[in-house]
């Protein structure tokens, strides 16, 4: 039996440069201070690139932020824009991580993903970047 490729297979080679709504950021009248922010959003979604069948994941950002801090609505929208995106777990949390120090470049971040179990496995994805250390990049 031949087995059938799902329609978000192809998906998985360019989503590095997958373009995502942007995060828009504010100024931080409190730059000289090093303090935590941390939001969670439980209420992410995308597509299994295998099956096409949707992942409800729980994202959790910490971050500690220099010159700006994240508009929380552009964020809400950003996230939201993965309800139709065929992604890998790993692939969206780093894709995340990425698009996020692109917006606001923060002094450390960490960004979590607890998925819904399937099949009665439940993955749990956590990246993070700190300052000074190599950013993030996009290239392959």
């Amino acid at each position: 039996m031949k087995k059938t490729k799902s329609s978000y297979e192809d998906l998985q080679k360019d989503i590095r440069t997958l373009v995502m709504p942007e995060i828009e950021v504010w100024t931080n009248k409190y730059a000289d201070k090093k303090y935590l922010i941390d939001l969670d959003i439980p209420e992410c979604t995308c597509i299994c690139p295998k099956t096409g069948l949707p992942d409800f994941i729980k994202i959790k950002i910490s971050y500690m932020p220099i010159r700006t801090c994240v508009e929380l609505k552009s964020l809400k929208m950003y996230i939201v824009a993965y309800r139709d995106v065929g992604i890998f777990h790993e692939h969206l949390i780093n894709k995340i991580l990425e698009d996020f120090v692109d917006a606001c470049d923060p002094r450390w971040v960490r960004i979590t993903g607890e998925v819904s179990p399937r099949g009665g496995i439940q993955t749990t994805v956590t990246a993070e970047y700190k300052r000074g250390a190599k950013r993030p990049s996009r290239k392959k």
